[in-house]
C-alpha cells in the first residue's frame, strides 16, 4: 500500500475510491441481473450463485464439497445447499471419492456439461455484443486489473 504524504493526495485517493465504489456497485447490480438470466438458461430453477459452482466443476472436473467451498470462499453449509439443488436438477452428481471412501466427489453430469456449454456460448455472444468495439489491449488490461482486485480479496475469511 502506498503511503500518502499530503492531504491532497489523501483526498485524491478518497475521491478515486468513491468513484470506484460507485462503478463497482453499478457493475455488481448489472452482473447480478445478468447472473439471473444466465442461470435460467442453464435451468429455470437454478439459483444464480450456483453458476459459479458449475464453472469451477467444469474446470476442476471433480471436487469434494470442502474444496468447492474453499474455491469460492463460502462456508460449507451454503455450498452444500446449492449442490443439493444442482443434484436435484440433474446438473451434478456425487460419487465416492476414490482416495477416501468416506468423502464424496462432485462432478458435472452430461446434462450439466451440455447446459453449461449452451449458457457459456450465449454469454460469449453477449460479451462480444457489449465489448466488440474494445481493443484487445483494453480487454487484457481490464482482465489484469480485475485479477489484481480479486487477488486482494483472496485471504478474506469465508462467508457463512
Amino acid at each position: 500500500m502506498t503511503d500518502h504524504a499530503t492531504g491532497s493526495e489523501d483526498a485524491g485517493f478518497d475521491t478515486a475510491i468513491e468513484a470506484l465504489e460507485r462503478q463497482l456497485s453499478l457493475l455488481w447490480r448489472r452482473a447480478r441481473a445478468n447472473s439471473h438470466r444466465v442461470a435460467r438458461t442453464v435451468h429455470p430453477d437454478m439459483e444464480p450463485a450456483a453458476y459459479g459452482l458449475l464453472l469451477i466443476l467444469q474446470r476442476e472436473h471433480s471436487l469434494r464439497l470442502t474444496e468447492l467451498a474453499a474455491a469460492i470462499g463460502v462456508g460449507k453449509p451454503s455450498v452444500s445447499r446449492q449442490i443439493a439443488m444442482l443434484e436435484q436438477l440433474g446438473l451434478v452428481g456425487k460419487q465416492a471419492d476414490p482416495l477416501d471412501g468416506r468423502a464424496q466427489s462432485i462432478t458435472l453430469t452430461p446434462a450439466g456439461l451440455e447446459k453449461l456449454a449452451e449458457a457459456q456460448a450465449a454469454r460469449k455472444i453477449a460479451f462480444h455484443e457489449r465489448l466488440g468495439d474494445w481493443s484487445v489491449e483494453d480487454l487484457s488490461t481490464l482482465g489484469q486489473l480485475l485479477d489484481r482486485l480479486n487477488a486482494s480479496y483472496a485471504n478474506e475469511p469465508p462467508v457463512h
